[in-house]
């Protein structure tokens, strides 16, 4: 009867997950064609179909938990000034991220040689004017979401530990040490243990210990427990929004 009610919960959590998302993503888009007119907008209606909302889903919101600062169909001009757009643009004070699912049939079985040449110069071109992009095939979207969002993860977050941010009443090496346990736990999967932080920061593993709760009081990790231990600490959606703000 106990697994049944675990399995009970755990299927409530995941309607309870996926109605929050659907919610969000409704106001998302709702939002941003109400700012749009033109092609801006028609490019919006027309561009974000199954595959960028399914990004979104499987790969953007399990890690962030919000769209704040994503743009989708974002537009940009290339070295001719003619525009191009960009299935999402995650614009930040710490850096610009431009966002791609690309399908095998339509981004190589039917793309010709030109065509395939332009991509990649629009991506060099981009890059030159501080742009990170990151490209996601559909299958991995679809069938390998847990890939996509360890990469999404290692991509955005170094960039965002170079930003320099100390929140009254904090000391810089509580901020510093937050920060290194955060970027362990994006290269560790999205999670980290005790042992792992003790190595990460170099002290014993109680204060390693004391390190984590305190970050999981702040809302940046949850812990994760095998029986009655607790075995490693999750990064939680929306940590880096958090840090972010400090």
């Amino acid at each position: 009867m106990k697994g049944g009610n675990r399995s009970l919960k755990r299927e409530t959590a995941k309607v309870s997950v996926s109605a929050s998302f659907e919610q969000a993503h409704e106001t998302f888009l709702l939002e941003h064609t109400n700012r749009r007119q033109g092609e801006r907008k028609g490019r919006l209606v027309r561009g974000h179909q199954y595959a960028e909302k399914l990004l979104l889903q499987n790969v953007w919101w399990p890690v962030f938990g919000s769209f704040e600062n994503l743009h989708p169909e974002y537009e940009v001009l290339d070295w001719n000034r003619k525009s191009q757009f960009l299935d999402f643009a995650y614009i930040t004070p710490f850096g610009q991220f431009g966002l791609e699912c690309d399908g095998y049939q339509s981004h190589i079985k039917d793309m010709d040689r030109e065509r395939f040449s332009y991509s990649l110069n629009r991506d060099a071109f981009l890059t030159g004017l501080g742009w990170r992009m990151l490209h996601f095939s559909f299958d991995d979207v679809q069938k390998r979401p847990e890939v996509c969002r360890m990469l999404l993860q290692h991509a955005i977050g170094p960039a965002f530990f170079h930003k320099e941010s100390v929140a009254a009443g904090a000391s810089v090496s509580s901020i510093r040490i937050e920060r290194e346990l955060l970027q362990a736990a994006w290269r560790l999967g999205g999670a980290i243990s005790p042992k792992e932080a003790r190595e990460c920061i170099g002290v014993d593993f109680r204060t390693a210990r004391k390190h984590l709760q305190a970050m999981v009081v702040k809302g940046l990790l949850k812990p994760v427990s095998k029986g009655k231990q607790i075995r490693s600490y999750e990064v939680v959606p929306g940590a880096l929004e958090l840090l972010l703000l400090r």
